[in-house]
């Protein structure tokens, strides 16, 4: 690996594992200020900068999580941070000894789980810096969960750094968020998502469109920019308005909008859940041949369908996160809509659609356009509730037809 110093030719940047934040100069500051006091106290020195619970909030697509592992890189790290050592390049592929990744398959984290990570949470860290926690969608730990988090929050390690990851604040119980640090990223710009991915090879024109259209979402921007299928999906649902031309067509538009969303989720959910049986089978000594293999493999059947269980609620999150970004799409076409009926200046996410956003503009009134928005936030909240996904979808297509 290359040593250069920061900076230098070849070498990592200034921010070493920041970089991957895009658009969040003040969340970077924080951070490694932070880290530089975590430092400090392995010193002996005191340090009021740094404390063993913090919160990073911010709307899809700001990076929460990736600045939760760049501060736990840079916790971990013996410079800070670097980017480049042995320990940062770790951290990146959660491998690090002393790093405890937890990421929610389904649509929550129950309290059997959460009881299993606080006791080893509870541990010295094995190589004498911090034994540091991401819990990413810390959101989803259900009321009990939550409660076996808060003591072991209340009452931590003296070596353990807890790094939780929720949408808002408010995601989270109250007695958790009052004992943790809060760090607020905010939707970068889409010239900033669109600098990343010109750097990458992207076309600095398709970059722009797709940071557009993704709204700030850095790694929705990278699949609309480089994933053909991914694009085509989009521009399905930015058709539907138009289809919305009555009842009937808003019924097909629904199924329509609720298929694409379940063959996407299984098109991601067979590519995550195959590796994981093959892995399974492999631990458990499937086609090996020997002593004790046979009586392994029977004892196999429980560990499988446990598996089974957690791919099974991981499928259900992916349809309900699907068909989210489906409605947050639709939700960005009436908008641009409505600045179009307002003249107001902004940037329109609904790259290539201009047209249609133009038609509408023209066909209805900021009143009705406000309306439409309002019934598409109000299914994603029914779907939150787990309302059926096709039963929240048809009102909200009804809604959207009328004029």
């Amino acid at each position: 690996m290359s040593a250069d110093p920061p900076g230098a030719a070849g070498g990592p940047r200034p921010d070493g594992v920041f970089d991957g934040l895009v658009g969040q100069d003040a969340v970077i500051a924080e951070l490694r200020q932070a880290a530089a006091a975590a430092a400090a106290i392995l010193r002996g020195e005191q340090a009021t900068a740094m404390t063993h619970a913090w919160l990073f909030t911010g709307p899809p697509g700001s990076g929460r999580s990736v600045a939760a592992r760049a501060f736990a890189a840079a916790l971990l790290c013996p410079d800070g941070g670097c980017g480049h050592c042995p320990s940062c390049h770790q951290v990146r592929a959660g491998t690090h000894a002393d790093l405890l990744l937890v990421r929610p398959d389904g649509l929550s984290y129950g309290v059997r789980q959460t009881r299993s990570l606080v006791l080893r949470a509870a541990g010295a860290p094995t190589g004498g810096r911090w034994l540091v926690v991401v819990f990413e969608d810390a959101d989803r730990a259900t009321e009990q969960a939550a409660n076996a988090l808060l003591k072991a929050i209340e009452e931590p390690a003296p070596r353990t750094v807890w790094l939780l990851c929720a949408p808002s604040a408010e995601e989270l119980v109250t007695t958790i968020r009052s004992r943790c640090r809060l760090v607020t990223l905010r939707t970068p710009p889409p010239s900033a998502v669109a600098a990343i991915l010109a750097a990458e090879g992207v076309d600095p024109g398709r970059a722009l469109a797709a940071a557009r259209a993704a709204q700030g979402h850095v790694g929705r921007a990278r699949r609309l920019a480089t994933d053909a299928e991914a694009a085509r999906r989009r521009d399905e649902v930015l058709a539907v308005p138009a289809r919305l031309t009555g009842l009937g067509p808003a019924f097909t538009a629904a199924a329509a909008l609720v298929r694409a969303a379940e063959t996407e989720a299984a098109a991601i959910t067979e590519e995550l859940d195959v590796p994981e049986r093959e892995a399974l089978r492999q631990a458990f000594g499937e086609g090996s041949t020997g002593k004790g293999v046979a009586k392994a493999i029977r004892g196999s059947a429980g560990a499988m369908r446990e598996l089974e269980e957690r791919q099974k609620s991981r499928a259900t999150r992916l349809k309900r996160d699907a068909l989210d970004r489906a409605l947050l799409d639709l939700a960005a076409f009436y908008r641009d809509v409505l600045a179009v009926q307002l003249g107001a200046k902004v940037e329109l996410a609904s790259a290539g659609h201009e047209p249609e956003v133009a038609d509408a503009a023209r066909n209805t009134s900021p009143e009705t356009t406000i309306r439409r928005i309002e019934a598409i936030m109000a299914c994603r909240e029914r779907l939150e509730l787990s309302v059926a996904p096709l039963l929240a979808v048809e009102e909200m297509a009804l809604a959207l037809a009328r004029r």
